[in-house]
């Protein structure tokens, strides 16, 4: 019995996987991820901003480089070997072959001592050059950033017009069976019928638009990802809406110079080049190496001795690095206040964007929708009892349609400009 059991179970089990297998692919939940679980997937899979995370341990690595010591030199000879002439044998008194009888060894190790802390500025060079790659990979980041919250703006704005075409599609369908109804019983004339019928087409092309740009965007945002997750199985969802509010101008600019990556990466190469500077001064100073020899020298069985060569810098004291690096320092604190001025544009820019996409959102929200649908309405009833033209009727649906979707277009505008914002600022202060 217990082996029956067993075997019916199995059956039922595999029945149902026959059944799911049969199953088209489209019926299967998708998968919707809000804008946070969408940055986590991105940080962790987006092959470029990886790739460029290695340019980070790369500069690690030149730190390690930065800080060695010089290597010591060791020289090794020996001299006034004798392959050629034998010697007598102090005890037999024959020839003996004895090269190394009158070989003098000589051993030296030498030492460059580096002064004017020399090591100390390459590693701090090193690690400032180290803040800024770690800059430019969060500059990096921003920018893909940028691009990936537009793809994501970009699927909820096409999610939400494709709704509103649905929406339409299933409201004029409902029109329609109220108007055959009036032809069947011979309210209605039948070229007006068929021109009822025909401005259906509009809505179904609404419609496969909506879907079309819909796929789209999903396929922009799985490519940004480098996720290979089939389109129907990937969705994305959050508040398709606007905030009706906004930040003083002058703490947005503050937050930004706070928080653009760019502007501190402009600022370390300030420090930089002064290190730079630093470094190339000490190059120009003399480093001594010290050596230390030993030899013997018959009759004398092993000496040593002690050496410290200087390098006469009357001609190189690297004058030419010098002027170079001090003018890099110019250079760069110039590139610094461009960067600052350009994050300035960029913060007003977005600022006036999104000021301008509110100001046009609020009569939509508070006048012209509730005033398109009622007029709408109102002349459908009008035009289903007699009392308005048909012509009326579908300009009073058209004006309707394009209201609606002009109110959901400028909110995806005010979400885009939303997120050159966060991208200006470098931060988010527009969730």
């Amino acid at each position: 019995m217990k082996i029956a059991t067993i075997s019916t179970t199995a059956l039922r089990a595999g029945g149902v996987i026959a059944v799911l297998g049969f199953l088209p692919a489209g019926i299967w939940a998708q998968t919707a991820f809000t804008w946070q679980q969408i940055r986590e997937k991105f940080a962790a899979a987006n092959p470029t901003l990886k790739a460029a995370q290695l340019n980070i341990e790369e500069s690690r690595a030149a730190e390690i480089t930065a800080y060695l010591r010089p290597n010591p030199d060791l020289t090794g000879t020996i001299d006034q070997l004798n392959p050629l002439t034998p010697f007598p044998s102090p005890v037999s008194g024959n020839s003996v072959y004895r090269p190394l009888t009158n070989a003098l060894p000589f051993g030296s190790v030498s030492y460059l001592h580096e002064r004017q802390h020399k090591r100390e500025l390459r590693l701090e060079g090193a690690k400032k050059s180290t803040e800024i790659a770690s800059s430019s990979y969060s500059d990096q980041a921003r920018t893909l950033l940028f691009n990936l919250r537009n793809a994501f703006v970009e699927t909820l704005q096409a999610k939400a017009v494709r709704q509103n075409a649905r929406e339409n599609l299933g409201y004029w369908d409902k029109e329609l069976a109220v108007n055959r109804i009036r032809f069947r019983a011979g309210d209605l004339a039948q070229v007006d019928l068929n021109r009822l019928e025909l401005q259906r087409v509009q809505f179904e092309s609404d419609l496969e638009t909506a879907t079309v740009n819909l796929r789209t965007a999903k396929i922009q945002m799985l490519a940004l990802l480098n996720d290979r997750t089939p389109i129907e199985q990937f969705d994305v969802t959050g508040p398709y809406n606007f905030v009706d509010q906004m930040m003083p101008l002058e703490e947005v600019r503050q937050a930004a110079l706070e928080a653009r990556p760019d502007l501190k990466a402009a600022a370390q190469t300030v420090e930089l080049a002064k290190t730079n500077y630093q470094l190339a001064v000490a190059n120009g100073s003399t480093d001594p190496t010290f050596s230390l020899d030993f030899a013997r020298n018959p009759p004398i069985p092993v000496y040593f001795g002690v050496s410290v060569s200087i390098p006469l810098r009357i001609f190189d004291r690297n004058q030419g690095e010098k002027a170079r690096t001090r003018i890099d320092i110019g250079r760069s604190e110039r590139l610094r206040d461009a960067a600052q001025a350009q994050v300035f544009n960029d913060v007003d820019s977005a600022y006036v964007t999104l000021e301008s996409a509110l100001n046009l959102l609020r009569p939509y929200r508070d006048k012209y929708l509730r005033l398109a649908e009622d007029t709408r309405d109102r002349i459908a009833f009008s035009y289903q009892n007699g009392g308005a033209a048909l012509l009326d009727y579908l300009d009073a649906e058209k004006a309707y349609r394009d209201t609606r979707l002009a109110y959901l277009n400028l909110i995806g505008s005010y979400l885009t400009a939303a997120a050159q914002l966060n991208m200006a600022v470098g931060r988010e202060v527009i969730p």
